[in-house]
């Protein structure tokens, strides 16, 4: 099936854990990116340890109209759930939505406006 629908949709991935702040944290960066880019449909989904997952997360995406789900690792380093487990989950999940375009990117990694916040959180 032709996917005609030209949405695009960032979901971002982070860890997840068992405090629910730190769950909330995740949803402030998604709301800096709405502001930024109103146009981005913008989701955000756990690892594990907190909901929504990665499926539900790219359910969501979908059910916004997504035609293509831009999924990012919200995380500083290329570990093992950055570079294996996120790709993998979102490749089992593709099949579901044949019509849709998934792409997973590095996570942030190292550059050099977190070098910037960085001093600037350590009042430097």
């Amino acid at each position: 099936m032709q996917n005609t629908n030209n949405k695009r949709a960032l979901l971002l991935v982070d860890h997840g854990s068992l405090r629910p702040a730190a769950n909330e944290s995740i949803e402030s960066i998604a709301n800096f990116l709405r502001e930024l880019s109103p146009e981005l449909i913008v989701h955000t989904a756990h690892m594990e340890l907190a909901a929504p997952d990665i499926p539900a997360g790219i359910a969501r995406c979908v059910a916004d109209g997504a035609g293509e789900i831009i999924v990012h690792p919200y995380m500083l380093s290329a570990g093992r759930h950055a570079t294996e487990d996120i790709p993998r989950i979102v490749e089992e999940n593709a099949p579901e939505f044949p019509q849709i375009k998934f792409r997973v990117t590095p996570p942030l990694g190292i550059h050099h406006k977190l070098a910037e916040v960085v001093l600037e959180r350590s009042g430097l």
